[in-house]
């Protein structure tokens, strides 16, 4: 007899994609979504999956799962976004890894990363391994703004089934996302205690993009590399020029 597993599954204004995300996982003993007040057909489709609801207010990612994970019913919880799938075979591997972890506290998955249509293995975004996977006791995401990860107390073993991420399905969306998760960048490298510097708003965003390029072969992707290295670049520059907002205006914080 296998550990029962619950997923948990945050979500806001999802309906487009969340149902691709719940068919992946069904077979779980429970499915958990923690909702931000979704005014979609999010919370209708998680119901057709048997899903059991909760809503929360948003502050960040790292703070919505905290909240919620401790109020899934089973020992094993299984994480992931309405942005992502689990890859065929994923249950099949994880009851057996389950069936043998007594000195385990986590599984890290692989993740492929699909963008503009197509998945990319190079620009350093692959094997891009997530702790997923956790005791619902042990786990806990680091207090991060953005980008936040689960820390156990005792070994992480990894699996070999993929999250299938389709985080940038076209620009458009990519383009959307950015102001946000920049923002949370500069509230980040704020709480860390960096201030800003020329330096760093001139050259780490072209040493980024030229890292990512030619030294973790981004390049080898063809256009999609050039524009996802481009993309890192940019994105680095913003939340450097951000962070100069934060100490130019003196905000506490970038408004939400």
């Amino acid at each position: 007899m296998r550990p029962l597993i619950s997923i948990l599954l945050p979500t806001f204004n999802s309906a487009a994609t969340v149902r691709e995300t719940l068919e992946s996982v069904k077979w779980a003993d429970e499915i958990l979504i923690v909702d931000s007040f979704s005014t979609d057909r999010t919370l209708e489709i998680g119901r057709e999956y048997g899903a059991r609801i909760i809503q929360h207010e948003y502050l960040n990612s790292a703070r919505q799962k905290n909240w919620a994970a401790p109020q899934c019913k089973n020992e094993w919880v299984l994480q992931i976004d309405t942005d992502e799938t689990l890859e065929e075979g994923s249950r099949e591997e994880i009851e057996v890894a389950l069936q043998s972890c007594e000195m385990v506290d986590a599984f890290r998955l692989p993740r492929k990363n699909h963008v503009l249509g197509r998945w990319m293995r190079h620009a350093g975004i692959y094997p891009d391994y997530q702790t997923r996977l956790f005791r619902r006791d042990q786990g806990r995401w680091i207090e991060r703004e953005v980008h936040a990860h689960v820390v156990v107390p005792g070994e992480v073993r990894n699996l070999k089934r993929h999250i299938m991420h389709f985080g940038m399905p076209n620009l458009s969306k990519q383009l959307r996302n950015l102001d946000r998760y920049t923002r949370y960048e500069a509230d980040e490298l704020r709480k860390q205690g960096i201030r800003f510097g020329w330096s760093r708003v001139i050259l780490r965003p072209w040493l980024v993009f030229l890292h990512r390029y030619f030294w973790l072969r981004g390049f080898l992707e063809g256009w999609r590399g050039l524009i996802l290295c481009g993309y890192f670049g940019i994105y680095d520059f913003l939340s450097q020029a951000k962070l100069w907002e934060l100490e130019e205006l003196g905000l506490e914080q970038s408004p939400r």
